[in-house]
């Protein structure tokens, strides 16, 4: 596992005394909410469809087109067919079957019901029946079910939807009528300027392209979410898009769009979807694209709160709202692995593509069997098709490098290249956070966090722009000037913004220091690229410093891969101090560490703390114990104090509190104490730096379940 000193993560804003707490104990103590460009918190109101004219008009085509699909069946010698079932099945039955028959000469599918035979505990007789209908009325379809009892059986019979209107997709093909004879109808397309054809032949016009909805997770990832929706719609994954990937071990909200899907569609999976919902339906012109959010707005509940008193809690939260945190980038950013991800950025950074696919493929600690015997696989034996074979279909960028080995056997660059560009520029990202983490270390090490220096990076006077390749607002709340995860497919207008972006920064001079005009929230630290400067003091030696301990230079390239270049990526700044937006904190008393202590927006749309089922329980049916919550709860949203609670505080139990009384000793168990933390941050700022500087803890996984044990 990476450590947190290995990354530069070293320092701290403030020296006020931390506490200690567990985060991320149940991943319902982690929720995210996205946050749009126009400021507004992203939430799950609603999972029903609203209804559209397009769906009304849509059902009035599909019957008319059945109608005119069957119009020959009005020929088709009812009579006879009913004869000759009234010799088999009897008089009754075979008047059932007339009735549908009629039914479906009118043009009525969308409206039929399943008729159901006289109970026949006969089973050749049976057959007999099925036969005749596949033999003389093979439209209708059969099969057997339950009779009034449990000895006896009967027939249902059911128009065959293949054989109406509904969207075969014949196109102009020849294709079988009801009757068994062929037809040259062709499916007729809406016609009209209020249509818009590309695409879907029946979508309106007016309404926009794209379907937006609201994506509510539990400890799943985004694109494993989006997997299953695609799957259930049949659309490929392309077709979403999204403005961010969220945390998996979390409940997260976040915008989705789809290409040209009916909102009733997906309202429908709801019932079908474990972990997840989908709602907030409406139509847009334009698809989210990576970076089309202004920051995300976190909920972080830290269980198992020890510390000396409850003001020293709210000294640490207060302290952190102050002066705000150190804007590292955090352990996600370098992966959970043993094998961290900048060292695989580095390493196509020198230009060796074997060792960054020998990094990326070989065994570490920790991982599921089937993934460790497939990585042992392939270094024993270098066999990309068994490697392939043995590895699971989550590993996504194994796969890529496997799949592009038993394509071009002995290309190690094609192979990397086979992983799309989102996913292995990380690792060339990771790098240049790599660096910037430690430099942040050595600039409040070196020059404190009180005052800006000389030599220091800010923003040159009255800077305010906006990139549009990731709707990033630079204003007073900007973290970073250029975001280097979504430089992607950037056109040479784009560049040339981005290219006056970078530009619009500047050194401190002694001038600027003695005028003190500037502070310590001012000062930036680039992420290194081709179009970013240094720090003009001694922080620059910081970073050619470190790339020499992994040879490399920053102002050199030892290959022609631009991807894995300094000299050809735009780089960046970013801030060295953020400040939390609309920061909020209080302190709440639970008995049981299984009680979810905040609501999630399902359990607000359910009314109830019903959420869905997890891997943790986290969906059973719970009680909120709301006694317990409010028993000593101050909410802090005004910054007020937390009163002392008194000491000694007798709590009454009832029988449902039963797990709290040690029956040994007759003794009540000690409520335990929560912090819940809420706040925003820009899009790419960490929120478990931000906890780190309230607890004054590290942050790593390892860590936080060692404080479970």
């Amino acid at each position: 596992m990476v450590e947190e000193e290995t990354v530069g993560i070293k320092c701290y804003v403030n020296s006020v005394p931390g506490f200690r707490g567990i985060l991320k104990q149940r991943y319902s103590d982690f929720i995210v909410n996205e946050v749009d460009c126009d400021g507004n918190v992203v939430h799950l109101t609603c999972l029903d469809a609203p209804v559209e004219v397009s769906s009304i008009q849509s059902c009035e085509f599909e019957r008319q087109e059945s109608a005119v699909e069957n119009e020959e069946l009005d020929n088709v010698k009812l009579l006879e067919h009913v004869e000759a079932l009234k010799i088999i099945a009897g008089d009754s039955n075979a008047e059932l079957v007339k009735g549908l028959l009629i039914k479906i000469s009118e043009g009525a599918e969308d409206i039929l019901t399943p008729v159901l035979l006289h109970p026949d505990s006969d089973k050749s007789h049976r057959t007999l029946v099925h036969n005749f209908f596949k033999g003389r009325l093979s439209f209708l379809v059969t099969d057997t079910v339950d009779g009034p009892d449990s000895r006896s059986k009967r027939i249902r019979i059911r128009f065959d939807a293949k054989y109406g209107g509904k969207g075969n997709g014949s196109h102009g093909k020849r294709r079988r009528d009801c009757r068994g004879k062929w037809s040259r109808y062709k499916r007729q397309k809406p016609e009209g300027p209020e249509y818009d054809s590309r695409g879907k032949d029946d979508w309106l016009a007016q309404k926009g392209k794209y379907l937006q909805f609201h994506l509510y997770k539990e400890n799943k990832d985004t694109q494993d979410a989006l997997m299953v929706i695609g799957k259930m719609l049949g659309v490929q994954p392309k077709w979403f898009g999204f403005a961010g990937t969220k945390d998996k071990r979390a409940v997260t909200t976040q915008r989705v769009t789809v290409f040209k899907q009916a909102s009733s569609r997906l309202a429908a999976l709801n019932i079908r979807l474990y972990g997840m919902k989908v709602g907030d339906f409406c139509y847009v012109d334009k698809g989210l694209a990576l970076g089309q959010l202004s920051g995300n707005r976190f909920t972080i509940t830290l269980r198992g709160v020890i510390a000396e008193n409850d003001e020293s809690i709210k000294n640490a939260a207060e302290g952190m709202r102050r002066s705000g945190f150190i804007n590292y980038f955090g352990l996600q950013r370098f992966g959970t692995g043993s094998v961290p991800t900048f060292m695989i950025g580095a390493a196509l950074l020198r230009g060796e593509w074997k060792n960054a696919v020998d990094l990326i493929l070989q065994p570490r600690d920790g991982e599921r069997k089937e993934i460790s015997e497939a990585r042992e696989y392939f270094m024993k034996t270098k066999d990309a098709d068994g490697a392939l074979l043995r590895m699971p279909h989550q590993r996504a960028t194994e796969r890529a490098v496997l799949t592009g080995l038993r394509k071009y056997p002995g290309n190690f660059l094609q192979a990397i290249n086979n992983i799309p560009r989102t996913m292995r520029m990380m690792y060339v990202h990771s790098y240049q956070s790599y660096l910037w983490n430690h430099a942040a270390s050595k600039r409040i090490q070196e020059y404190g966090i009180h005052k800006v220096v000389e030599g220091d990076i800010v923003y040159s006077e009255n800077v305010k722009v906006e990139v549009e390749m990731g709707r990033q607002e630079f204003s007073e709340n900007t973290n970073e000037v250029i975001v280097a995860d979504v430089i992607e497919n950037i056109e040479d207008d784009a560049d040339a913004a981005i290219s006056e972006v970078l530009f619009q920064v500047k050194h401190v001079t002694a001038k600027d220091v003695a005028d003190e005009k500037l502070s310590i929230r001012d000062v930036l630290l680039p992420l290194p690229g081709s179009k970013t400067l240094l720090p003009a003091n001694s922080i620059a030696d910081v970073y050619s410093q470190l790339a020499s301990e992994d040879s490399l230079d920053l102002q050199s390239c030892s290959h022609n891969v631009k991807d894995y270049s300094f000299l050809h990526m735009p780089g960046g700044y970013r801030r060295l101090i953020q400040l939390p937006v609309d920061f909020e904190w209080k302190l709440l008393r639970y008995h049981d560490a299984t009680q979810p202590l905040v609501e999630t927006d399902l359990e607000k749309i359910r009314g109830s703390t019903q959420g869905m089922k997890g891997e943790e329980g986290e969906g059973n049916p719970q009680k909120q114990a709301q006694a317990d919550i409010t028993v000593n709860h101050i909410d802090t949203t005004e910054t007020t104090c937390h009163i002392p609670v008194p000491e000694n505080l007798a709590y009454a139990v009832s029988s449902t509190d039963a797990a709290t009384v040690d029956s040994t000793a007759g003794l009540v168990a000690i409520p335990q104490t929560a912090v819940v933390l809420s706040f925003t941050l820009p899009s790419s700022c960490y929120a478990t730096m931000a906890i780190r500087e309230v607890l004054k803890m590290p942050t790593s996984v390892a860590y936080h379940k060692s404080l479970n044990e």
